[in-house]
Parts: structure tokens; C-alpha cells; sequence
């Protein structure tokens, strides 16, 4: 008798190819979803990029001319460029310095010690975060205005502080409510006065929340635009002054800056990420 047996057809073989091919998209759906997320967010940086490298015939870098390293060698070769930038650079520095010791003593006050007015000042340090910018920006306008302040570098850098607070507060009152109270409690057993275990306890552990909250201030100060419009008066500030020059003509040594800028962000999300996994293998 012959031997019976299943041979498997062109048509069968064709079936399970696309079951297979399915099965592998359904697998890594969220993996491409990400990807092409991500290529859209980096998409308009390696567009400003390849552009800072333009040499354009007329006023406006829109159309690719011809490749050149001018706007390379002489970034500052525009008028007020990096006059501008300079103060930008100036007042995120302070901007985050003041939002971030002040949002940090008052996360440390919201998490740790219950009072009064408590819900109340939840509530307030959530509505620049809520409301639009504009409406902040036309209320800081107002209040200077009401006191006889002069429009100048002193009121940027206040309303800076003041939208960059509700970001630190955000960041650091979250790390605070995660810490186990027992750690500082273990250190105040074993002699440590308040100021040591603060610290050698809560401040280290407090740190990736200070951090992050200070590095998302200087981001949000150096980009601002609508609060710093409202509030600057005759002063300058680096996006103030792309928005200027993009009417009458952007050179390429914005693109320079920005592609520069880009750089030193990602360089330093890298170190971060190779610090981290180091201090994991230790």
C-alpha cells in the first residue's frame, strides 16, 4: 500500500505567508509607531540642519542654492544675532536658577507638611501650566504696568520665573512623594543632625527630579517667545529675533545656532544615558 501523507500545496504556503506577516506587524506595531513618531519630531531638526549649510542667492533660506560652510565660519556675521542669543543664554541661566530653588522648597513644603492654604497653592502652581501663554503674558504685562516697572531685562526674567515654577514644582514634588520617609528616618537613628541627612539623604534621592525640572526650565526659557513679547519692551532676545529677521529675510546663521543647540541636546541626553548605565553596571 502506498504511504499516505499531507503535501503541503502553493496555495497553503500562500496563506500562512500573510498570517506570518501579519503576526510580526501585530508584534511590533508600537515599535514602528515609535519610530515613525519620532522620525516626524527629528524631521524639521535634520531639515534646519542640512539647510545651515545653504548658501542662498537672495534673503530667504527656503531653497536649496548650493553647498557651503560661510554661515559655519562666521556664526556671528549677522547684526544682533549673538548679541541676542547671549542674553537668551543669560536669562535661561538665571530663570532656572531662581525656578529651580524656589520650586524646589516649595515641593519640599507641599509634600512634606500639611497647612491651611495647601489645596489652595496646588492650585495656583497648576494654572500656568493649564491656562495659554497669552493670558499670562497680558496678566505680567498688566501687573508691570500697573507698578511703574520699565520693560526690560528684569521683567523677562520674573515672568520667566514664574511660568518655569509650576514645571520644577511638578517635577520635584513628584520625586519627593517616592521617597521612603524610612531612609531619613534610619539616618536620624544613627546620629545624623538635619542638615546631613538632608544632605546625604533626601537631596541625593531628590536629585533626577531637581535636575529634570531645571533642565525643562532652561528649555522653556531659552524657546519662549509670547511671554517674552509681551514683557521685553525694546530688549532682544534670540527667538525674538528669528521672528524679526524670518520677515525681512532669515540668514543661515540661525540655522547654524539651532543646529548647533540641537547638537549639545542630544550630546548631552547621550552622556546621561551612558552614566546611567554605567552606574547600573557598578
Amino acid at each position: 500500500m502506498a504511504a499516505t501523507g499531507t503535501t503541503a500545496t502553493p496555495s497553503t504556503t500562500a496563506a500562512r505567508t500573510p498570517n506570518k506577516g501579519l503576526r510580526w506587524l501585530r508584534r511590533n506595531i508600537i515599535t514602528l509607531a515609535g519610530l515613525a513618531t519620532l522620525a516626524y519630531l527629528v524631521l524639521p531638526n535634520v531639515i534646519v540642519m542640512v539647510f545651515s549649510f545653504n548658501k542662498p542667492n537672495g534673503r530667504f533660506n527656503y531653497q536649496w542654492q548650493r553647498f557651503s560652510t560661510d554661515a559655519w565660519t562666521d556664526p556671528c556675521g549677522v547684526a544682533d544675532l549673538c548679541g541676542s542669543l547671549g542674553l537668551s543664554l543669560q536669562i535661561a541661566v538665571w530663570a532656572t536658577v531662581g525656578a529651580t530653588v524656589l520650586g524646589t522648597m516649595i515641593a519640599f513644603a507641599l509634600a512634606r507638611y500639611r497647612f491651611r492654604a495647601r489645596a489652595g497653592v496646588n492650585t495656583l502652581i497648576f494654572l500656568p501650566m493649564a491656562m495659554p501663554e497669552v493670558v499670562m503674558a497680558a496678566s505680567l504685562a498688566t501687573l508691570f504696568l500697573n507698578m511703574g516697572i520699565q520693560f526690560g531685562f528684569w521683567t523677562i526674567l520674573i515672568a520667566h520665573i514664574m511660568f518655569c515654577l509650576s514645571f520644577v514644582v511638578t517635577a520635584v514634588k513628584a520625586r519627593v512623594m517616592s521617597m521612603d520617609p524610612r531612609l531619613e528616618q534610619a539616618a536620624q537613628d544613627l546620629y545624623a543632625s538635619p542638615v546631613q541627612t538632608f544632605l546625604r539623604v533626601t537631596l541625593p534621592i531628590a536629585a533626577p527630579g531637581i535636575a529634570s525640572g531645571a533642565l525643562l526650565s532652561f528649555a522653556l526659557s531659552f524657546d519662549d517667545f509670547i511671554i517674552t513679547n509681551f514683557n521685553a519692551g525694546s530688549t532682544v532676545t534670540f527667538p525674538m529675533f528669528v521672528w524679526g529677521s524670518a520677515q525681512r529675510g532669515t540668514p543661515v546663521q540661525i540655522n547654524v545656532i539651532g543646529t548647533a543647540m540641537f547638537l549639545v541636546a542630544v550630546l548631552c541626553v547621550v552622556v546621561g544615558q551612558l552614566a546611567g548605565k554605567r552606574r547600573k553596571r557598578s
